[in-house]
């Protein structure tokens, strides 16, 4: 019952700050490029909880980008859409990250697209209030990429206003939301920051 009343309070709280004239628009998106991404999904859920503001979920699918090489980048220039990602970045007023761990980093995916945009502007993050997330299914829910990226961003530009790690997510995350009291209230009072930081 705990769960319910949390969400019920948000939900109310996020429906009462979308009648105000000036809307304020958030990016959502997962360091990965699966199909199935549980990042995307703890990223789409988590955005969805910010009162007041428009939510738009990225998909890196759809910002296809080489590898990363000096040569390239002599040879072609910096892709169409790392500027596009970068704009995208630059024209929010916050951004909920979610990001896959592999081999105890961000993916490669990520990687290259962070890659690439540092390339354009070394503080690519343009110190927008930042939900900096992960999950996986073990127990350390990503812990060690997240970490890692937080350390990292706050150089680039990054403004990390929250950070929330979801623990064996197939236990914890069902039908589009998190089940674990605990663990919602945690990512709830996350939430609560960024919203009041933008």
């Amino acid at each position: 019952m705990e769960i319910y009343s949390l969400e019920y309070k948000y939900f109310i709280h996020k429906f009462v700050q979308q009648k105000q004239t000036h809307m304020k628009t958030i990016i959502a998106f997962a360091g990965s490029d699966s199909s199935t991404s549980i990042n995307k999904k703890l990223a789409t859920y988590a955005a969805s909880l910010v009162g007041g503001v428009q939510v738009n979920v990225l998909d890196l699918n759809d910002f296809e980008l080489p590898l990363y090489s000096m040569d390239k980048e002599k040879a072609n220039g910096i892709p169409d859409n790392a500027h596009k990602f970068l704009k995208i970045i630059k024209s929010s007023d916050g951004i909920v990250l979610s990001l896959a761990e592999h081999n105890g980093t961000y993916a490669t995916v990520f990687k290259n697209l962070f890659d690439w945009m540092s390339r354009i502007d070394g503080k690519l993050w343009s110190e927008k209030p930042m939900l900096l997330m992960a999950t996986s299914p073990g127990a350390r829910g990503g812990q060690t990429g997240l970490n890692i990226a937080a350390d990292r961003f706050q150089y680039m530009g990054g403004n990390i206003i929250g950070k929330f790690s979801l623990p064996n997510f197939n236990d914890n995350f069902q039908d589009g939301k998190i089940i674990n009291s605990d663990l919602l209230s945690d990512l709830m009072e996350e939430v609560k920051q960024f919203e009041n930081s933008l």
